[in-house]
């Protein structure tokens, strides 16, 4: 079935289906059809610059043609989680020993960090195997698989065998962040710097609750994102999309708020 036929029999199964609230059902097939959308501008962009990322701190990277999981478009422009690059720049400056990137998804940021910290040891986790596969291939096509391991699970357990070296815990793992990052389970934590999306739109409060768990040995930075996106400079093709697929380009897909919290030790 064609991609076109399968979104319309998706669209037409959630409008006929019995809902107790018909907002609720309207919104859910506004968020299918602009996916829809948003995967057919993927071919435009696709078609004017390839997989080379386009702007941020992964500039050159050589993506890929499609994501592991969410949106791709915004990670082809080099806008995606645009709030939290300044911090990104930092911690690539920061010259440290190891990066534990818990929730790798398909490498765009272990293999970002590789080109760009060639003296850090990359360890890359994900319990996907078609993730961890993804993974080596991206940073095969980008030359530094010599720079980056893949592994699977990662528990608080793991944390002691990096507590002699200057570590940063880059982690992104849909909301079981609290269960991982518990310095009660793993005192290493302490002495590590922490870049961690919290998924507050799955489990409301986890914010705080890390906010606490940390707060006395991290100075900590809370990074919202109101969803705006900057291209610098815009490319000249992307003028001729019209205003709602501009924004569709940009759009990261996601259904609510998951801030970020930067963790640096006192």
């Amino acid at each position: 079935m064609s991609l076109h036929k399968q979104i319309r029999s998706q669209l037409l199964t959630n409008l006929s289906a019995q809902a107790n609230n018909g907002i609720e059902q309207l919104n859910n097939a506004l968020r299918l059809c602009a996916k829809w959308r948003s995967v057919l501008i993927q071919n435009t962009v696709l078609k004017h610059q390839g997989t080379i990322i386009h702007q941020g701190p992964f500039a050159g990277l050589n993506f890929l043609e499609q994501s592991a999981e969410g949106c791709h478009i915004a990670k082809l422009l080099g806008c995606y989680e645009q709030p939290l690059q300044p911090f990104i720049y930092e911690a690539i400056k920061k010259n440290y020993h190891t990066l534990l990137n818990i929730g790798c998804a398909e490498g765009l940021y272990a293999v970002g960090m590789a080109r760009n910290m060639p003296d850090t040891r990359i360890m890359a986790y994900d319990i996907n195997p078609k993730a961890q596969e993804t993974c080596k291939l991206l940073a095969k096509k980008n030359a530094v698989d010599h720079l980056i391991s893949v592994n699977a699970l990662f528990e608080p357990k793991d944390f002691q065998q990096y507590s002699q070296e200057k570590t940063l815990v880059l982690c992104d793992i849909e909301g079981n962040e609290a269960d991982l990052l518990n310095p009660e389970l793993a005192p290493a934590l302490k002495t590590m710097d922490l870049i961690v999306e919290s998924h507050e739109v799955l489990i409301p409060g986890i914010t705080k609750k890390l906010i606490q768990r940390f707060q006395e040995s991290h100075q900590i930075t809370l990074v919202q994102d109101n969803g705006q996106r900057q291209l610098e400079p815009i490319p000249e093709w992307f003028y001729q999309l019209n205003h709602l697929d501009q924004l569709l380009a940009v759009w990261e897909w996601r259904t609510g708020p998951t801030p970020w919290l930067i963790m640096t030790t006192k």
